[in-house]
């Protein structure tokens, strides 16, 4: 190991931000022995977001063939593509382990702890941290500059802090209640720094329900559904697996899997159908076949429940989406059990959203740094990538906090 040098000759890094890139970035550099680490956070204590995330099964990573993997950030994949190959699935699985963490596959190919939980995680990590020689400053807000300086609100007043290196770490726009406010986005744009907005991803959606459907239906699953959306390059995609209603529209893995350009085509167009597949399980000319089926003295509802399995919020929604005249014609009404039109409306407020798309743009940047900005790097969140829930969001925000701490290290030794 190299021998640590007297703290008072060790160039001083700075890293706005708790989250899992930022604490990255500081495991990356304190394993070098030779900088002076230290950690800013505006919560009272790292990782908020980290926890919570967790808290329904702490989802690491994804085991899927790492070329299919890297697709899943889709027009910014060959921008991570570097740094996923450097840290990609595989040693987040083996840095897990290293923190004394077993972790399992899931049936779906996501990665969880064995224990399922978020806090021995973080607690190990920290601990691992501060014996390095992580020096961690909670409630300490970060406004900006004053020259040079970086300007800190913090209990006890203002705070201006030098720094040899500044990473900036401060997650997106989501979940503001935990530090992901996105207010650091005006400081770099009038910096002149390209930014793009922030944008809701994996997000639910505003349908407007008939208030009837709303009361009836509001937090009810369905559990086995496919959506097909069709791209602006009338590309059809087509997703499998399950989402909620709610009193205002829909969301759930189903929908988070397609918000990103359902979104985009809502931005485009003023709204976006998507057709849900009811009988995902049935080829058409089955559902036809049972449709049309003489009934007898049964309802129609009745009828659809016996044959087909449609009720509760399945029927509900044909009652909700068809006219009574299209839910009585048997070749509209099967078509639309393989293919119902729902019309989404607008994304819900990017506070509610797991994640954020928009950010600091790479052509920004030279590496992980600001071109405008020698000395500051970002990393994570903050920059203008996303990708669907599965453990790929983490592990793009561990790899990007070991390449900032790389290229600030090697920064550091050049200047």
């Amino acid at each position: 190991m190299t021998p640590a040098l007297p703290e008072v000759s060790r160039p001083r890094v700075a890293i706005v931000g708790g989250g899992p890139a930022g604490l990255m970035a500081a495991e990356t550099l304190s394993r070098a022995a030779v900088f002076d680490v230290h950690l800013y956070d505006a919560m009272p204590s790292v990782g908020r977001k980290f926890l919570l995330a967790g808290r329904g099964g702490m989802n690491i990573t994804h085991a899927e063939p790492y070329e299919q993997f890297v697709t899943r950030y889709g027009a910014r994949a060959a921008a991570l593509r570097p740094m996923l190959d450097a840290f990609g699935p595989d040693a987040v699985r083996a840095w897990v382990h290293g923190l004394g963490i077993e972790t399992f596959v899931g049936s779906s190919g996501r990665v969880f702890p064995t224990e399922m939980k978020a806090a021995p995680l973080l607690r190990a990590w920290l601990h691992r941290l501060r014996e390095a020689g992580v020096h961690f400053h909670q409630r300490h807000r970060w406004t900006g500059w004053s020259h040079d300086a970086l300007r800190f609100a913090t209990p006890a007043g203002e705070l201006l802090v030098q720094a040899d290196a500044t990473i900036l770490a401060l997650g997106g726009g989501s979940w503001a209640r935990l530090g992901s406010d996105g207010a650091w986005l005006p400081l770099l744009a009038e910096r002149g720094i390209g930014v793009a907005p922030l944008r809701p991803s994996n997000c639910g959606f505003d349908v407007g329900w008939s208030p009837l459907f709303a009361e009836r239906h509001a937090g009810q699953p369905l559990t086995t559904v496919a959506a097909t959306w069709t791209d602006g390059a009338g590309r059809r995609v087509r997703k499998q697996g399950q989402f909620v209603v709610t009193a205002t529209g829909v969301e759930g893995s189903l929908i988070y899997a397609l918000s990103a350009p359902v979104r985009d085509g809502i931005a485009a167009h003023g709204s976006a159908i998507v057709e849900l597949d009811l009988l995902p399980d049935l080829p058409a000319g089955r559902v036809l076949a049972e449709v049309t089926r003489p009934r007898g003295s049964r309802s129609l509802s009745s009828h659809l429940q016996g044959r087909l399995g449609i009720k509760g919020v399945k029927a509900g929604l044909l009652h909700e989406c068809l006219s009574r005249e299209q839910f009585a014609d048997a070749a509209t009404l099967a078509r639309a059990l393989k293919a119902l039109p729902l019309t989404l409306r607008a994304p819900r407020p990017i506070d509610e959203a797991i994640s954020s798309a928009g950010g600091v743009a790479f052509e920004a940047l030279e590496g992980t740094m600001v071109r405008a900005l020698p000395g500051v790097f970002v990393a994570g969140e903050m920059v203008d990538w996303e990708a669907p829930t599965g453990g790929y969001l983490l592990t793009a925000c561990l790899a990007s906090g070991v390449a900032v701490g790389a290229d600030v290290a090697a920064w550091l030794t050049r200047s």
